[in-house]
């Protein structure tokens, strides 16, 4: 036996185990529900209700909401706050092993920025129609990295019901 197979097999009886005793890895809902929480923060804050988390090797390094209105700064979007802490905390600006959960698919500005720290894979909530890179351009996957994984409509109606409400109280 080799010493991959070995570990695959430690592996499949630890994914046994674990099935058998009702555990589980975090899945994209749970950390949806993490960046929820934080624009939940947004919204009480009376900030556009957008969360975001960063995860490395299955722990949240990093949590961030909307600070525009309060920082005076157009440039404050959750995603941007979560690269910045991610960084710090990991002491480089690369984040090739990680995962951006945000509540609301990332803007232009967020996607571009998301290309440069080289992120793993990027999970949304809600589609943006209006902001979002989806809709922003015909060739909107080639703004993301090309190793960057893309999953959008996790949590979906939560997350957009959120904006709804925050939008429906301004008018």
């Amino acid at each position: 036996m080799t010493i991959v197979s070995y570990k695959a097999s430690i592996l499949d009886v630890i994914k046994i185990l674990l099935h058998r005793l009702s555990l589980s890895f975090p899945t994209n809902e749970y950390f949806m529900r993490e960046a929820l929480k934080e624009a939940s923060k947004a919204f009480d804050a009376d900030e556009v209700p957008i969360g975001a988390i960063i995860v490395c090797q299955e722990k949240i390094i990093a949590r961030a909401y909307n600070l525009t209105e309060r920082l005076n700064d157009v440039t404050a979007h959750a995603e941007m706050q979560a690269f910045t802490s991610a960084a710090n905390f990991l002491g480089g600006k690369y984040l090739d092993e990680c995962t951006l959960y945000v509540t609301v698919e990332p803007c232009v500005m967020c996607a571009g920025a998301s290309y440069w720290t080289r992120v793993q894979k990027i999970v949304f909530g809600a589609h943006d129609e209006k902001k979002g890179f989806l809709s922003q351009f015909a060739l909107s996957k080639k703004i993301l990295h090309p190793k960057t994984k893309l999953i959008g409509g996790v949590l979906e109606e939560e997350c957009a019901s959120l904006m709804k409400e925050f939008f429906r109280k301004k008018r």
